[in-house]
């Protein structure tokens, strides 16, 4: 597999991430440049991982894997946005310093990152077939997930101020959007395939 190649196939991968991450910046209280690092690298372990493990899983567990991961992607990313769109529905007075959180959870993010990485373990099963250096791949693929996060997580930070109140359902929003986008491309794949 091509450098070009494989800086594509990163950059396709990361694109939910990167979105996600735009959501979860917009619902913080103007994060600091730590916070959009600890998310990126966050981000960014979670999705070198995925395609490892997809790629030790190899061929056996492949259609297994294929059968389930869209619908645990759907069902995180629906649990957190719908968390998220409650939250924002809450009656409590706008004091944005307070109300505001500064960062988010480890777990929240961890949760987020392996929603959206999901995809990459069944690319990395994928890849068990191909000539390829799967730890040079899995390492380029968290570089750029971790680039794309950082920078979502930057741009968030000028939209929320924005949005107000509002980011915090916006950004549940986005999370289901990409949860449903995740579930639509895997059961049109499969009715395509029939």
């Amino acid at each position: 597999m091509s450098f070009y190649a494989t800086l594509i196939l990163a950059l396709a991968l990361s694109m939910d991430a990167f979105a996600a991450a735009i959501g979860k910046g917009a619902t913080l209280h103007r994060p600091h440049f730590r916070e959009a690092i600890r998310t990126g690298i966050i981000f960014g372990l979670v999705e070198a991982c995925t395609p490892l493990i997809g790629w030790s899983l190899g061929l056996y567990a492949s259609q297994y894997i294929m059968e389930w991961d869209h619908w645990i992607a759907f069902s995180l990313l629906l649990i957190l946005g719908c968390r998220m769109i409650m939250e924002s529905c809450k009656n409590e007075p706008e004091t944005a310093h307070k109300t505001t959180p500064q960062r988010h959870s480890s777990v929240t993010l961890i949760l987020t990152a392996i929603a959206t990485s999901l995809d990459a373990m069944a690319i990395g099963v994928g890849l068990a077939f191909l000539q390829v250096d799967i730890l040079h791949t899995a390492m380029t693929i968290g570089l750029i997930t971790m680039i794309m996060a950082t920078l979502g997580i930057l741009i968030g930070r000028y939209i929320g101020p924005l949005l107000g109140k509002k980011a915090e359902l916006v950004g549940g929003l986005i999370l289901i959007a990409i949860g449903f986008n995740i579930l639509f491309e895997h059961l049109k794949l499969f009715m395509y395939a029939k």
